[in-house]
């Protein structure tokens, strides 16, 4: 492997046929070049879907009451279902160790009056998670915390468009507004991704909304999220087992569809994680198709190569050159090219993909990349079987008789 003159051998061998080693190595160039890019644009179709459809936590599990259909257990039909504190305290408790997060929320529009300015915003009564559940991001002051709750106190955390249509060039921080009546002071301003609506929204804490309500214990929704590292097919599990839960609690008839309604985002998640094992399935056998077309020439190539150094090859039996040796000289050629050839299509394929960044965004393919765990795969798999194209003309060649060789055209 280290012989100075093998190696001289080999490069002289290079040199003499120029054309057959341009052949050879640009198959397994364009071969990991179309490997590299495939996936590369498989991850960033991926990521643009996850960026313009999935703005909320994509983990979510949204518990909504609504209106009986059926007669259940003795009650009537077209009851109309209220949630309530202790129904979510039961889903903290019965399903904590697989949320990440949890809350229930109070939603109503109100009047929100700043000095001379007003409008009608929705108001969310919430918990400090909602933050994370609706990907609020705090761009000035702070969230709701845990203080706020245990202490009831009247602050609010208003959204950017809401600021911008009361304060107009004011800063709203430490500012009062009043809220139906009552003045919240703004300890916050957030942005959200998920358009004009979501950044017309006022959050307060919960607690204190109830205890104007009257000390009222009803709430509007029941927002979870399961854990980020959970299986699609087993979230839609868990929204199950939760709805059932809810369900025997509340009395309400397993078939009654609009009694209780559960958005599990994760069977929508499952269906899009379905379709892109479909694509990546797909781009990985285009794309070791090209690997194994590669191969292939290699092969053909390493087989020519024989063909033509056949009488060298009887010249070197007859000078007392091993079959080994032989072996070993036509196996490193091989492993040379394949090496040297891999490396520059990996090169190119991931500088393709690193200039096309976001350029592509408009049609969906956001960052397109590929991991080094499968460039690293992809790179070993050629050099192996581009190493086994190698070995076996080579060891036919080893064979072949010197008086055989020699005589050959």
């Amino acid at each position: 492997m280290f012989s100075i003159d093998r190696w001289q051998e080999i490069f002289y061998s290079i040199k003499q046929n120029k054309l057959r080693t341009f052949l050879s190595g640009f198959t397994i160039s364009l071969g990991l070049f179309i490997f590299i890019i495939l996936f590369g644009f498989g991850n960033g179709l991926k990521n643009g879907f996850s960026r313009d459809f999935i703005l909320d936590s994509s983990s979510t599990i949204n518990i909504i009451p609504g209106k009986t259909t059926e007669a259940y257990l003795g009650l009537q039909q077209n009851r109309n279902i209220t949630l309530k504190n202790e129904d979510f305290d039961l889903v903290r408790k019965e399903y904590n160790h697989e949320l990440e997060y949890k809350t229930a929320t109070i939603t109503q529009p109100e009047n929100v009056i700043y000095k001379t300015s007003s409008g009608i915003y929705t108001v969310q009564a919430t918990y400090p998670d909602k933050q994370y559940i609706e990907k609020a991001i705090v761009t000035s002051g702070r969230f709701l915390n845990q203080s706020d709750i245990n202490n009831k106190t009247k602050f609010a955390v208003i959204g950017r468009l809401v600021e911008k249509d009361l304060f107009k060039n004011e800063k709203p921080l430490g500012k009062y507004i009043n809220i139906g009546g009552i003045n919240y002071k703004v300890v916050g301003i957030f942005s959200d991704e998920g358009g004009d609506n979501d950044e017309r929204i006022i959050y307060i804490p919960i607690t204190t909304l109830q205890i104007l309500k009257k000390n009222t214990d009803e709430v509007s929704q029941i927002d979870v999220a399961y854990l980020s590292d959970m299986e699609p097919s087993v979230a839609v599990k868990l929204g199950d087992e939760i709805e059932k839960t809810l369900r025997t609690k509340l009395k309400i008839s397993p078939s009654d569809r609009t009694g209780l309604v559960i958005r599990n985002r994760a069977q929508n998640m499952e269906d899009t994680y379905s379709f892109f094992m479909v694509i990546s399935s797909l781009v990985m056998f285009i794309g070791f198709g090209t690997i194994m077309a590669g191969i292939i020439g290699i092969s053909n190539i390493m087989v020519y190569i024989v063909k033509e150094r056949t009488k060298e090859i009887g010249i070197r039996k007859a000078l007392g050159a091993r079959p080994l040796s032989i072996v070993g000289l036509i196996l490193q050629e091989s492993i040379f090219i394949t090496v040297l050839s891999g490396i520059t299509g990996v090169a190119l394929g991931s500088l393709t993909l690193y200039l096309i960044g976001n350029n592509l965004s408009t049609y969906l393919i956001v960052d397109p990349s590929v991991s080094k765990e499968l460039l690293f795969f992809a790179t070993l798999s050629l050099i192996t079987f581009g190493s086994i194209a190698g070995f076996i003309p080579a060891r036919k060649a080893a064979k072949i008789k010197p008086i055989e060789a020699l005589s050959s055209d």
